[in-house]
Formats: C-alpha cells, structure tokens, sequence
C-alpha cells in the first residue's frame, strides 16, 4: 500500500464517521488520537506536538519557567518523567526517572488522552503554590503521593564544578541545553587556573539535549579531526561528525561517570571517550537512547518529531536499545536491570560476541546492543 493509498482509505473512513456515526464526534480530535497511536506503534520516542506544545516541550533547552522541575514525555497515554530538573522542587522530594504521574490534584491524567498541553496546564503555575501528584513507580505497589511547591525552575547545565584536591577537578553536567558549552568551558578554564591537571566528568542522571552541544563538549577532549558520532537511517546516508577544533582539555587524564540515567547526548560523549581511549567511563550502562528525532510540521501547524536515524559511536556500537517487544518492555527495561542484578556487577551480563567491537587507538574490547558500557 503507498502512502497515498493509505491516506485516502484514512479519509474515506473520517467521512464515514462524520457523516454516518450515530453520535456526533470531533474528526479533529479523532485525527489527533490516530495520529498519536500510529506514532506509538514505531518507537517510544517519535512524538506528536501542537504548534505550542513544541514551543513549550522545549523550555527545559532554552530558559526558565515556573513549575514542578520535570521534563516529561507521554508514553502509553501516561505521564512519564523523563528526568527531574537539577535543583527544582520534584528532584528535592525523590522524584525520579521513570516515575508515571497518574493523578494531578485528585484529578486522574492516565488512560484519558491527555495532552502536553493538559499537562503544562496542571503542572506549570505561579511561584509559591501547591500542587498534589500521584505516582506510580515501578517496584512500589501502592500509588505515592507527592505536596510539589512550584518553584522557579534554573535551566543551568553545570551543577557543580570543583577541585577534588590539588590536581584533579570535577564538573556535573546535567543537561545538554543552548547554554552547556558557554558554563562548561568557563568551569574547564577556572579549574584550570586552580591547578587542575585530570578531570573527572559526572554525566550521571544526565539525559541528554542537543546534539550540536554534546559533539561540541567531545570535540574539548579528542586532538586532531577524530571522528565523534555518525547517523544512519534507511532514508539518509551515513552522515560522519568529526573534531574539528583545538580543544581544552585534550590531554590530562579523563573519567567519565555514567549510570542508567544517562542517555542520548550524554551517550554520545561517553561513546567517543572510550572508542578513542582517551578515558575510562566509569558507573552502570547507560540508558540506550540513539535516536535521532527530527521535527517535520503538519498543514495545520502541528508537528511531529519523528524518528529517522540512529546514532553510532565511532567503533561502530548503536547506542539505541532494543524497542521490538513494545514500548511497556522499553519502559521497564531499566527495572528488569536492577532484577538481574547488573547494577551491583557487569558479570551479570551475557553478551554475545556479535556485539563485541574494539576501540580506536587500543584495541580493547567493547560491547554494543544498546547504552555504554562502563569501563569500570
């Protein structure tokens, strides 16, 4: 069937429900709810915005706003937390990764097609008020209940940076925002001027942002025109990121902190670390996130960020994970980590030699099928 085919059974089958249907019915709200199914059945990750819900999707990336401090996707028709925000009122109450807000104020928000839109309105609000959460986690069988002041929420990418002793400095990044690389390299140059000579680089928690600003922070630790990061999609050909500039910080020695929070951006760095050897990464593996969405606008000004290639490390690793057995698998794939005890130890896993690849300069052996594998 081509695209066209599809599209005027599609439309045939709206006039038949528009004109015919015994009760009277909102085609656009229909279109709306077809549109967002179809995206689920492809990856977790596509996406459908309204004109504002994009705008908004993308505050956590530019400014501030005043609100609980969660960035979110809707999964299954849910609200998932994708990451607290670094010093705003939920990650201060425990809120994690993961957690579904089910309830808002006594009001249910799952299983009733809710929007990006609902969820600004309940969540977001003045400075100072109260807001009621529900949330089911995994692993908690009862449904935890969370008083969120709403706050000013700092988009800052640096949480912390500072000197361990006299030689090695530490910097936390949280997100990977417009703004990253301006804190980052004003962190980089003041710890320099402290006497730093080794770096150790927490990406832990850290769930990723743009592209442009992680291949950047990269190009800070690899000399000459290294290879970064490349795409592939069966639409696309293969697209290669190199170094291309003197960075700050190409020599000293580098660790990189990970753990199974930190996705997409944070991967790609990590990635071209240890395919390069310039450092070891260190913590649990990664979460698995290397799709590459790209936003496309719909005739009526809505939009969807659609998945349409796939990022690689320069070894040649997917750093997507596996998303065939649905998106309630995907979900809870992080869970089943924990179940089988890979968060205490890497012996817990049984990689096959199929996945088994080599880094750039030294050879050593690491592993692909979704997330970074820590060196450590």
């Amino acid at each position: 069937m081509t695209p066209q085919d599809a599209a005027q059974k599609f439309g045939t089958l709206m006039r038949y429900v528009s004109q015919l249907y015994v009760d009277s019915v909102s085609v656009a709200d229909l279109t709306e709810l077809a549109v967002v199914k179809l995206l689920e059945d492809l990856d977790p990750h596509s996406v459908y915005f309204s004109a504002e819900e994009l705008k908004e999707a993308d505050e956590p990336l530019n400014g501030n706003f005043d609100g609980i401090g969660v960035q979110f996707n809707i999964f299954k028709d849910t609200i998932m937390v994708v990451s607290p925000i670094s010093g705003g009122p939920s990650e201060r109450l425990g809120i994690r990764a993961g957690d579904r807000i089910v309830e808002v104020d006594g009001e249910n928000t799952a299983g009733i097609g809710i929007t990006n839109r609902d969820v600004m309105r309940l969540l977001k609000g003045p400075k100072g008020t109260v807001v009621q959460v529900g949330i089911k986690r995994d692993g908690e069988s009862k449904l935890l209940m969370f008083d969120i002041t709403r706050d000013k929420i700092p988009i800052y990418s640096i949480d912390a940076a500072h000197m361990v002793d006299n030689k090695i400095g530490y910097i936390k990044v949280s997100r990977f925002a417009k703004t990253t690389m301006a804190e980052f390299r004003e962190a980089i140059a003041t710890l320099q001027k402290q006497g730093m000579k080794d770096l150790i680089l927490d990406l832990q928690g850290n769930g990723g942002g743009l592209l442009r600003t992680a291949i950047a922070m990269s190009d800070e630790f690899l000399s000459g025109e290294k290879l970064i990061v490349y795409t592939e999609g069966r639409s696309f050909e293969r697209e290669d990121t190199f170094a291309q500039y003197k960075g700050l910080f190409e020599k000293g020695r580098l660790i990189v902190l990970i753990d199974e929070a930190s996705a997409s951006a944070s991967e790609i760095v990590s990635g071209a670390v240890q395919d390069w050897d310039r450092g070891m990464v260190v913590g649990r593996r990664s979460f698995g996130k290397g799709l590459v969405q790209r936003p496309m606008r719909l005739p009526d000004g809505s939009a969807v960020r659609m998945t349409v290639q796939k990022y690689y490390t320069p070894a040649g690793r997917c750093i997507q994970k596996p998303y065939d057995e649905g998106v309630e698998a995907y979900r809870k794939e992080k869970f089943e980590r924990y179940e089988r005890g890979e968060f205490l130890t890497l012996d817990s896993l049984d990689l096959p030699d199929s996945l088994m690849y080599q880094t750039r300069i030294l050879g050593r052996e690491v592993y692909g099928g979704g997330g970074i594998l820590p060196d450590l």
